[in-house]
């Protein structure tokens, strides 16, 4: 054949294998991105409690908590009604949890920035003022050298720690008294609340100290935690069970549509 015979039909093949490789590639990295997806949600496929807040969208300071639980058919049923919440006062972004993956849309979480980790997150230890609680939840009763620090360059970033024990050194500089009664004038944010697991690699500066906790007011957004009514976390306590394997989720509603099927959640009826 000649190489001018050749030269006319070297576009027609190009076009030919155009045709054929853009979709099979799109196919491919389409089942890639489910396989990720499906991995994924693997991280918590032992939960049997899961606390669902959604927001409006990534710059949203308030939103709808909704708790479920999930027996031997593996489907997520609602437990209770929905609860109002607040959270970071500059909204959410993405955070450090059982996640491996997630898409491009959103901020990530950083130190500071006001914003409430998204993602999904093991659910701790609870804490409070009193020395006992109604939970089945590993409980601290906060004393008042308790601190969470707050500094990216601290061995105990992230981490909750008793003063009189590591040393006064330890908390420099750290912005998170436990007992904000003691500290602020009597304020009751932490009189109740649990951890909320992100970044528990403590990967510097990422975000640290992240609760849900007691709103001082409906309107009170917070600086990363989420905030509720008083009556909506002792409900909370009194049923989450660690053994259940409790995880926290937090996204704005089009990201948690996006995700639903792929990250294995509850189906959401719209509360607003």
């Amino acid at each position: 054949m000649r190489a001018s015979t050749l030269a006319r039909l070297a576009p027609a093949r190009r076009g030919t294998f155009r045709r054929w490789w853009m979709p099979a590639c799109g196919a491919l990295i389409g089942a890639l991105s489910a396989i990720g997806h499906a991995a994924t949600a693997e991280a918590w496929r032992d939960a049997r409690q899961m606390v669902v807040v959604v927001t409006d969208g990534w710059n949203a300071d308030r939103g709808s908590l909704q708790a479920f639980a999930r027996e031997g058919d593996g489907r997520w049923r609602p437990v209770g009604a929905p609860a109002p919440v607040t959270i970071g006062q500059h909204g959410a972004a993405w955070g450090l949890g059982l996640a491996a993956t997630h898409p491009a849309d959103g901020p990530l979480k950083r130190e500071g920035d006001g914003r409430s980790p998204a993602g999904v997150f093991r659910i701790g230890m609870a804490f409070g003022y009193a020395p006992r609680a109604d939970t089945a939840l590993p409980y601290r009763a906060l004393g008042a050298d308790d601190w969470c620090v707050d500094v990216g360059t601290s061995p105990h970033y992230n981490r909750i720690v008793d003063a009189a024990v590591v040393g006064k050194a330890a908390v420099a500089g750290a912005s998170e008294p436990m007992r904000r009664d003691l500290h602020f004038a009597g304020d009751q944010r932490y009189r109740l609340g649990f951890v909320i697991e992100h970044n528990a690699q403590q990967r510097p500066n990422a975000g640290s100290c992240i609760f849900a906790h007691l709103w001082a007011a409906p309107d009170d957004a917070t600086v990363g935690c989420t905030a509720m009514a008083a009556d909506t976390m002792r409900r909370l306590l009194a049923w989450l069970k660690p053994q259940k394997r409790p995880v926290f989720v937090l996204l704005p509603r089009r990201t948690y549509a996006a995700l639903q099927a792929d990250w294995q959640l509850p189906v959401l009826k719209d509360d607003r």
